[in-house]
């Protein structure tokens, strides 16, 4: 069993939401760890829309996803949270001492006496090719995300998709593949125009194959795949031979294993208070898109405004025999001095 990481409070998703209540729980001194299922920071705004512009942040006339997100990671840096990427929050329970404990789904155990939902419209989930039998393979030789690099080594690896996703990983893993084809159902791509020139060039060199059709049966042992027969219009039915097969259809939103966590639910949504934003559970917040409250406005905004009120009452929690005392950051030099600007004559 592995041993339990110990924090003051776990988040559940590092979307702007999970990453601007580390900002807020951080003046008070409170230690972040945070978990999601996607293999970095910035939740929907980076992983749905990162160039596209965002209007109604305060201060910034016009911001993109990705800045957004590089600007909180900025903010939080002080603060050093703890990132667990590439993981699912799969399991919750009380433990006697009165914390909780947090289970992913890759075996990472972790405690603290809060937890704050901070997962938008949910887990992103992997949308999958409608191949007969592929679930049989899933987690042995079928994979919809690179968690592992050296998982892939010195395989024979084909890819689907056409967005950056397929692309970056095409480009990451080909140097140590024992043999890569990318596979899209048009010869048009969604990704990075240079990421797209650096995967041409790399199957104009033999480096890497390029097939142009649909996926359409798996071959295998029913665990460890061996071909994927490809349906191409020019070419008619292909034979791929391969080990490994990564599929980058997309992504969906699910509430996920959050709805087995027992809380109280509403149409998918956790309802809280508008005090604390706490849901049905003592100890266990929910902030941002998942929550579910009269008047509520699904704002960026509103979310930040529910983790600053949150972190009020998780200091209550976890430090109650001391006083919470208010501060501004503009004035307060204890704050300061955690930001690294004490010494901003401007601040």
């Amino acid at each position: 069993m592995s041993e339990n990481i110990k924090t003051d409070v776990i988040i559940i998703g590092a979307g702007p939401c999970g990453l601007f209540a580390v900002f807020e729980l951080g003046l008070l001194d409170l230690k972040c760890h945070l978990v999601d299922i996607l293999d970095r920071p910035g939740g929907q705004c980076a992983e749905l829309y990162p160039e596209k512009p965002i209007y109604d942040i305060p201060a910034w006339p016009i911001i993109s996803g990705q800045d957004l997100t590089d600007r909180l990671m900025e903010q939080i840096a002080p603060f050093d949270p703890q990132f667990h990427f590439s993981q699912m929050a799969e399991k919750i329970q009380k433990l006697p001492n009165g914390n909780w404990e947090l289970t992913t789904d890759l075996g990472t155990i972790l405690e603290a006496p809060v937890i704050v939902i901070a997962a938008g419209g949910g887990s992103f989930m992997p949308k999958k090719p409608p191949i007969q039998g592929l679930e049989n393979y899933e987690g042995k030789s079928v994979f919809y995300a690179v968690r592992q690099i050296d998982a892939f080594r010195d395989h024979d690896l084909v890819i689907a998709g056409g967005g950056d996703s397929a692309l970056d990983w095409a480009l990451n893993l080909q140097p140590i593949v024992k043999s890569l084809t990318l596979v899209h159902r048009r010869d048009d791509f969604r990704a990075a125009p240079d990421s797209v020139r650096k995967m041409r060039e790399l199957v104009e060199a033999g480096k890497m194959g390029l097939v142009i059709g649909d996926i359409k049966e798996i071959e295998g042992d029913g665990a460890h795949v061996s071909a994927l027969n490809v349906k191409t219009k020019d070419q008619g039915q292909l034979e791929l031979k391969c080990s490994r097969f990564l599929a980058f259809y997309g992504l969906t939103m699910k509430l996920g294993p959050v709805a087995e966590f027992g809380l109280n639910l509403y149409e998918n949504l956790i309802p809280v208070d508008t005090e604390k934003f706490q849901t049905s559970e003592p100890g266990i917040f929910a902030i941002g898109d998942i929550n579910h409250y009269p008047g509520k406005l699904k704002l960026i905004l509103s979310g930040f405004h529910e983790g600053a009120l949150m972190a009020q009452e998780a200091f209550r929690i976890i430090h109650p025999d001391k006083k919470l005392r208010f501060q501004y950051t503009t004035s307060s030099s204890d704050l300061q001095k955690k930001l690294g600007v004490a010494d901003n004559k401007t601040a």
